[in-house]
């Protein structure tokens, strides 16, 4: 059994079990994704192919690490020109395993309901109870008017360089004056 999926513009022939590099997602590792734009699954007894895409298709993977790929060296030459430029490049990749083919809101490995997995942060947040603690006015109050008044008495301490010149300036036409 396999598909075919479409991930930043080419197409992949995967498997269930297959370890499959594409460019760089946006994925934290150990999440799983949907792989929605299908062309084509193909198990023993038959295939569904899509116009474009097959209806109701997806691919779940979980991504594993983030990788690069190999070194392309780029060299570009003009003859009697003197013209060589030498570069390389390695691509930014996400390696992925596939987990399930499903179609049709059945997975073709079970033949059930496909397994969403949940990560284990999030349903510890959701079984968490969450404790508000409020907080009284009196306590918040002087606080604030505190560090605003401090925040205040530090601006008048400080002028800023301009004024200083300008007092400069006027005391030296007050001397030239007199």
């Amino acid at each position: 059994m396999f598909a075919v999926i479409k991930s930043g513009g080419r197409q992949y022939k995967v498997s269930v079990g297959q370890k499959l590099e594409v460019n760089r997602l946006p994925v934290e590792v150990g999440k799983q994704v949907q792989f929605d734009e299908v062309l084509l699954i193909s198990d023993a007894a038959n295939t569904m192919v899509g116009s474009p895409l097959v209806a109701d298709a997806m691919v779940l993977a979980t991504a594993i690490e983030h990788a690069r790929g190999e070194k392309l060296i780029v060299f570009k030459y003009k003859s009697k020109k003197r013209y060589r430029h030498r570069r390389g490049h390695r691509q930014e990749l996400t390696v992925f395993t596939i987990d399930d083919i499903v179609s049709a809101g059945k997975s073709l490995v079970t033949g059930e309901a496909p397994e969403f997995r949940k990560d284990e942060e999030e349903d510890a947040l959701e079984n968490e109870p969450v404790a508000e603690t409020p907080v009284a006015e009196s306590e918040a109050g002087p606080t604030e008017t505190a560090s605003s008044e401090e925040a205040e008495v530090e601006e008048e301490k400080k002028p800023t360089r301009r004024r200083r010149v300008k007092k400069a300036d006027e005391d030296a036409e007050a001397e030239g004056e007199k």
